[in-house]
């Protein structure tokens, strides 16, 4: 049995948290600051609350951070401040360039994750959704310590798979995998909005319904996602560019799709918009650019 502490149980991060603590680990999570949905979600799967930082980075052995994209250096710093002495595994949707700020940040070596300053720094990616029961869902894992860390944690669901060695190889198989299923919702959700805009959506609906091409239903739920968590997969979008642009692949696509997601309001359900309703926000969202308050993370998923 390992202690461990999960920053922040959101869905994904609740679900992965009930599946540690079913494995027979103790995982505690932060309670203050934090929404009743958020503690809904931790009674559920039964984590040990915790008042604050201070008090989860002196009591375990293992950290994940499973927070917004935008938010993941800020974490870990807040956990090297803390003083925490131990694995430190970011599960978060991050590019390999974020990665080596977050190893900068904790003071561990940035090829490798191996401690300088008593941190051991674990790569990690979430390829898939919180529904474990499905069986579809990875934790992949790299960096020296990502064997060990698999050993340790030793959960069937989410199925954890060690890549090799070297930090960043986990978040950028995240950022390839994410970069076509979620970069796929935001192309359907822009060319129904296009379609709409020039009244030509139901013949569009038409000739894929016609060639046996399922994507009207896939728009459709990718606006219904959108709607609950379109502020979160915004900054994911950005990471994404970053990380095509860093290999010298053009990266425009997912910039346009992080402002297609940006373009939701949080929370709400976007099935009500409609389609239309997206292009119209969509031309007046210029304003709001990406990385604005309009992505930040909504106080009921603190």
């Amino acid at each position: 049995m390992a202690t461990i502490g999960v920053l922040h149980p959101g869905a994904m991060g609740a679900a992965v948290a009930g599946a540690l603590q079913q494995a027979g680990h103790d995982v505690s999570w932060v309670v203050t600051g934090r929404s009743d949905a958020t503690r809904r979600r931790a009674a559920d799967v039964g984590l040990h609350g915790v008042p604050d930082l201070a008090t989860l980075v002196g009591r375990v052995d293992v950290l994940v951070s499973i927070c917004p994209p935008h938010a993941a250096v800020e974490v870990a710093s807040a956990v090297r401040s803390g003083g925490f002495q131990g694995c430190y595994l970011d599960a978060n949707a991050i590019a390999p360039a974020t990665v080596a700020e977050v190893a900068e940040v904790l003071g561990a070596d940035p090829v490798s994750g191996t401690a300088s300053a008593g941190i051991t720094f674990v790569d990690g990616g979430i390829v898939g959704g919180p529904d474990l029961a499905a069986g579809r869902t990875e934790l992949v894992l790299s960096g020296e310590a990502a064997g060990p860390t698999a050993e340790l944690l030793a959960v069937d669901q989410p199925g954890i798979v060690v890549l090799d060695d070297r930090l960043g190889t986990a978040s950028a198989l995240k950022m390839a995998f994410a970069a076509w299923s979620k970069g796929r919702a935001a192309l359907l959700l822009g060319v129904r909005a296009m379609a709409s805009a020039f009244d030509v959506d139901e013949a569009l609906v038409a000739r894929w319904e016609r060639r046996g091409i399922d994507a009207a239903n896939e728009a459709d739920q990718a606006l219904a996602t959108a709607g609950r968590k379109g502020w979160r997969f915004a900054g994911e979008m950005e990471e994404i560019a970053a990380t095509f642009a860093s290999r010298g692949v053009p990266d425009g696509f997912h910039r346009a799709a992080a402002e297609v997601f940006a373009a939701f309001a949080r929370d709400e359900d976007a099935r009500q918009l409609g389609f239309d309703g997206l292009q119209r926000r969509l031309a007046a969202h210029g304003e709001h650019a990406v990385g604005s308050p309009a992505i930040d993370e909504p106080p009921d998923r603190r």
